[in-house]
C-alpha cells in the first residue's frame, strides 16, 4: 500500500496465497449438497467446455443459487475457499481488538519476547502538529524505557538463570541470547499497543467477508477499515465475481456507551480485583456436576452401564495419559477421538485479570473465549497495570524505571484527552502492561489443551500462574478432574513419551513430572 491517513505510514497488506475461484468453489459446493450425479466442479457451475448458449444458462444459475445460498446464510459454502495475507506495520491495538478476537483464523507473529523492537516501529497517527508531537514523544519516551529496562534486567535474569541451570553457568556467553530474550519479555510491559507487529494472517473468505461487515467496530475502526478495506480488494482482484454478494460496512457497529465515565469504570474494576483476591484467574462457575457429566460420556461413548465403570474410572479412561497416551501426541488429537470428545460435558467459567500483552497470548487458544473489554475501558484516570513478577520482586531501580516509565505514558494519555483528541488515539499510547479484566469460558477438552501447554514454566508468568490458578481450584473441587491437570512434561511421562520434555536447550530447569503443582515455584 502506499502512504496514506490515517497514519503517517500505512500498513502493507500483502496477498500471498489463495484458493483459486471461490466463488464459484462455494456454488459447486452448494449443487454438490443436492447433487444425484456426484460431485460438482468450479467448471460444471461456469460452463467451461459447454456451447455458449448453455454456458450462460449455467452462470445465470451459478448466480442465482450465490445469491439465495448467501441471503439466506448458508454460508459454509464460503468456507472452504482460504486466503493468506502477509501483513506488516499494523498496531498491536489492531491485531488484539479485531484479527484476533474471534476462533476462525491462523496467524504466525513476530514475538515480542524472541525480537527486540526498533524505535521506528509503532502506528503513529496524522493527528495535529501539537498533539502528534506529544504523542510521538511519549512513542520515543516508551522505546527508551523498554531499552533501559532490558539493561537493568538482565543482570537479575542472568542470576536466575544461572540459579536454576548452574551447569550452563561453567559457559555463560552460550546462553546470553537466552538471558537477553527473558529480559525483552519483562521489559517490553512499557512498550505501547501501538508498537507493529508482522505477521501471516490466513482466514476463509467467508471470515473475510464478515470482517468487512464489521470493520467499524468501537476500538480501533480507523486501522480497520484500512487494512481490511486492502484485504478485501485483494480478494476481489483476485475472484471479481465475490463483489455480486454485495457486501458492505455495517451502519450500526458504533462505539458502545461506557456509562458513568471513569468513576464506574473504577468501581467496575475495584469489584472485579476484589472477586480475584490474590489469584489471577478465579473459578467462577461450572456445571454442577461435571464429574458426574463426564463419566456419563464415557459411559455412552463405551457403551457401559454404571455398574461396569465408577465414576472415577470413566473419567481416567478419558483423561489419564496413562490411560489414553494419546494426550501424550503433539499433534493434539483430542477433539478427534471420541472419548476426548467426552470432555466437551463438562464446562468453566473463569474471571481473569492479565496485561494486554499476556492476553494477546492468552486469546491464541481459540477455544476458550472471553469478554474482553472496549479498549476505551482501559483508558483509566490513574495507571492501572499489571507489574511483572519479576519486575516487583527484584524492586529497587527496575522497579522505579518501570513505574516511571508507566507514569510517564499516563501523563501523555492525559495531554491528549485534554487536547480533544479521540480514544481511539489515545488507547494506542496504552502499554502492554496495562489491566485488561475478562471473563474466559470454556469446556474440558479446550481446557485441557490450554493447561497442557501453559502450565509449562517455558509459558509466559502471567498465563503460566492463571493456568495455575484454575489448574488448583478444579482440583480443589473436582478431584477426579484436577488430578488430569498436567504440565505437557507430567501428560508425556504418564503416556510413556519420551523426552519427557521435548524442548530441547528450552527445558525449563524444573521436572515438574516429579513435583507436586503445590510446591511450584517460577525463577523466570
Amino acid at each position: 500500500m502506499t502512504r496514506a491517513a490515517p497514519f503517517e505510514v500505512a500498513p502493507r497488506v500483502r496477498l500471498i496465497a489463495a484458493f483459486d475461484r471461490p466463488y464459484e468453489h462455494a456454488v459447486a459446493a452448494a449443487r454438490t449438497c443436492y447433487s444425484g450425479k456426484g460431485v460438482a466442479s468450479a467448471d460444471d457451475v461456469s460452463g467451461v467446455g459447454a456451447p455458449d448458449a448453455l454456458r450462460g444458462a449455467r452462470q445465470d444459475q451459478r448466480d442465482r443459487i450465490a445469491q439465495a445460498t448467501w441471503r439466506a446464510g448458508h454460508h459454509t459454502v464460503f468456507q472452504h475457499g482460504h486466503v493468506s495475507f502477509a501483513l506488516d506495520g499494523v498496531s498491536r491495538q489492531f491485531v488484539w481488538s479485531f484479527l484476533h478476537s474471534h476462533p476462525f483464523y491462523n496467524s504466525e507473529q513476530v514475538s515480542q519476547r524472541y525480537v527486540e523492537v526498533r524505535a521506528e516501529r509503532a502506528a503513529i497517527p496524522a493527528l495535529d502538529a501539537p498533539a502528534r508531537a506529544i504523542y510521538r514523544a511519549c512513542v520515543a519516551a516508551q522505546h527508551e524505557a523498554y531499552l533501559q529496562l532490558v539493561a537493568l534486567i538482565e543482570p537479575a535474569v542472568a542470576a536466575r538463570y544461572f540459579a536454576t541451570f548452574p551447569a550452563r553457568g561453567r559457559r555463560p556467553d552460550r546462553w546470553t541470547s537466552a538471558v537477553h530474550r527473558r529480559a525483552q519479555e519483562v521489559a517490553r510491559a512499557v512498550l505501547p499497543v501501538a508498537t507493529h507487529t508482522w505477521m501471516i494472517h490466513t482466514v476463509s473468505v467467508l471470515t473475510l467477508l464478515r470482517y468487512w461487515r464489521v470493520v467499524d467496530g468501537p476500538d480501533a475502526p480507523a486501522e480497520a477499515r484500512l487494512v481490511v478495506g486492502e484485504m478485501v480488494r485483494q480478494l476481489l482482484d483476485l475472484d471479481p465475481l465475490l463483489a455480486r454478494l454485495e457486501v458492505e460496512p455495517a451502519s450500526d457497529v458504533g462505539p458502545a456507551p461506557v456509562a458513568g465515565g471513569a468513576a464506574t469504570r473504577r468501581a467496575m474494576a475495584a469489584e472485579f480485583d476484589a472477586r480475584l483476591g490474590e489469584r489471577t484467574s478465579v473459578l467462577v462457575d461450572r456445571f454442577a456436576a461435571n464429574e458426574r457429566r463426564v463419566a456419563d460420556a464415557v459411559r455412552e461413548v463405551l457403551g457401559l452401564p454404571e455398574a461396569a465403570i465408577g465414576d472415577a474410572d470413566a473419567i481416567a479412561c478419558a483423561l489419564d495419559p496413562a490411560a489414553n497416551p494419546r494426550w501424550g501426541d503433539s499433534l493434539n488429537t483430542g477433539v478427534h477421538l471420541k472419548l476426548g470428545r467426552a470432555l466437551h460435558a463438562a464446562h468453566y467459567l473463569f474471571a481473569k485479570k492479565l496485561s494486554h500483552a499476556a492476553d494477546s497470548q492468552d486469546q491464541r487458544h481459540r477455544m476458550t473465549p472471553a469478554s474482553r473489554p472496549l479498549a476505551t475501558v482501559l483508558l483509566s484516570d490513574d495507571p492501572d497495570v499489571i507489574v511483572p513478577a519479576l519486575i516487583a520482586e527484584e524492586g529497587g531501580r527496575i522497579a522505579e524505571a518501570f513505574h516511571a516509565a508507566i507514569g510517564r505514558t499516563w501523563e501523555a494519555i492525559g495531554r491528549l484527552r485534554a487536547a480533544g483528541v479521540a480514544a481511539e488515539w489515545q488507547a494506542y499510547l496504552l502499554p502492554n502492561a496495562v489491566a485488561v479484566r475478562l471473563s474466559t469460558s470454556c469446556d474440558l477438552q479446550a481446557l485441557r489443551h490450554k493447561l497442557a501447554m501453559r502450565l509449562c514454566f517455558n509459558a509466559q508468568d502471567e498465563i503460566w500462574r492463571a493456568s495455575v490458578d484454575e489448574a488448583e481450584q478444579i482440583a480443589a473441587v473436582e478431584p477426579a478432574i484436577g488430578q488430569w491437570l498436567l504440565p505437557p512434561c507430567g501428560v508425556r511421562f504418564r503416556a510413556g513419551a519420551r523426552p519427557i520434555c521435548p524442548e530441547g536447550d528450552r527445558y525449563c530447569g524444573v521436572p515438574a513430572w516429579q513435583v507436586p503443582m503445590a510446591e511450584w515455584q517460577r525463577r523466570l
